[in-house]
């Protein structure tokens, strides 16, 4: 596998010796524990983007609700509203 691309970063004199420490305490190159540390951080904000967090009752209120029959006129309306415009076809 060949190289990627290059990637640079601004480091005070403080922050590149403490990341050079640590990456040999880790046994890495510098550029290796850069890498990962980078995606591990990457992970995080991505999973966090993508995931929606509501409080239990909040939820628990929610899946009651869709166990109940119930007439829904404002959905009945809109799904109306995209059959007459030809957004929405009936299968």
């Amino acid at each position: 596998m060949g190289k990627g691309e290059r990637v640079e970063a601004r480091l005070t004199m403080v922050e590149r010796r403490e990341i050079e420490q640590a990456a040999k305490l880790a046994g890495e190159s510098l550029s290796a524990f850069i890498v990962l540390a980078a995606l591990q951080r990457a992970e995080v904000v991505v999973t966090q983007h993508a995931t929606t967090t509501v409080p239990t009752e909040f939820f628990d209120r929610l899946l009651a609700s869709l166990d109940e029959p119930d007439e829904a006129p404002a959905l009945a309306r809109a799904a109306a509203t995209a059959r007459e415009r030809g957004h929405m076809t009936v299968a």
